[in-house]
């Protein structure tokens, strides 16, 4: 089954598809710092990196079974303004729904933040879920933590899945697996490889940010543990947590914590290569850039390998009822 992809990022979404049997025949993100990692991991996808409003019907691949992305979330989580459709990223949802209008695929997939179903943006997030249903789609909507799904991270993502109302398509999202994956499985073995930033490594992209600690960074433990799952990975290269190989951090009164006395200048946050690692990219997977900030940016905004591989195999599947 062939697909197109918006929003692309680095290809997270579309690497699960790619895993599970799809196509993805052309590709769209205007960030032009993760266009080259883009091409150089899907080098038969075309890329198009112009701004989705600007992009004509006639420039995308119509012959195609479904379109998937990741609309810009930051309109809609906690940790940005909250402006939704407000917000210049917001309005980008519903160009997204027009041109899934115009071309009418067999399937879409959107993937979003769990702020998008909070209180505050319910006017919102009722509008989305009509405006899919009035172009003729049936619309399944589930909030799904990555940690169910074979990744090792607490991630809850919000997924809009519809077929066309033509289809009949009675869709079910996919089982939770049996086994929680750990911090330790994905990133144990290359912990003594780890380099500053700027420093060679012989492991592409696994070298850590270096910086100070701001107070809201250091109002929690950020120290994983090694036998769970980890944080949700973020994009920002400061705000990634902290390496397991420390002492958890320690409560000094509400909403400030201190790093382990005599253990200070051993604290180091992930790389960007185990972050990857905790996205469930695979080794053979090559960040191109020359800003740090940028791979983790994109580690960050990415969804999970695996857990979009279950979803592309749970559409599959109801196709095949």
């Amino acid at each position: 089954m062939n697909v197109i992809s918006f929003f692309s990022g680095c290809g997270g979404l579309d690497l699960g598809f790619e895993r599970a049997g799809f196509k993805v025949l052309w590709a769209n993100d205007n960030a032009q710092s993760i266009s080259r990692t883009y091409r150089k991991n899907f080098p038969s996808t075309t890329l198009s990196i112009k701004d989705i409003k600007q992009i004509e019907i006639s420039e995308i691949p119509t012959n195609i079974d479904g379109i998937i992305g990741g609309p810009p979330c930051q309109s809609w989580s906690n940790a940005g303004k909250g402006l939704g459709f407000n917000d210049p990223r917001g309005e980008v949802f519903k160009t997204f729904i027009e041109i899934l209008d115009k071309i009418k695929p067999k399937f879409f997939v959107a993937e979003n933040v769990k702020g998008i179903m909070a209180a505050r943006n319910k006017e919102a997030f009722d509008e989305i879920c009509q405006l899919f249903d009035s172009i003729g789609y049936d619309l399944n909507v589930e909030c799904l933590n990555a940690a169910d799904y074979d990744v090792p991270q607490s991630r809850e993502r919000v997924f809009f899945v519809g077929f066309r109302k033509d289809l009949k398509i009675s869709y079910v999202f996919p089982q939770r697996c049996n086994m929680v994956r750990t911090v330790r499985e994905a990133i144990e073995d290359i912990n003594k490889d780890a380099v500053r930033a700027g420093e060679k490594t012989s492991i592409n992209a696994h070298e850590y940010w270096v910086g100070g600690y701001s107070y809201i960074f250091m109002s929690r433990n950020r120290v994983l543990d090694w036998d769970s799952p980890a944080f949700t990975i973020q994009a920002s290269g400061r705000q990634t947590s902290i390496h397991p190989s420390v002492p958890k951090m320690k409560k000094i009164e509400k909403d400030v914590y201190e790093f382990a006395k005599g253990y200070e200048n051993q604290y180091r946050r992930l790389t960007a290569r185990e972050c990857a690692r905790i996205q469930t990219f695979p080794d053979s997977f090559q960040f191109i850039y020359t800003n740090l900030n940028d791979v983790y940016k994109m580690i960050g905004n990415a969804v999970p390998v695996n857990l979009a591989y279950h979803i592309a195999r749970s559409i599959k599947s109801a196709f095949i009822k």
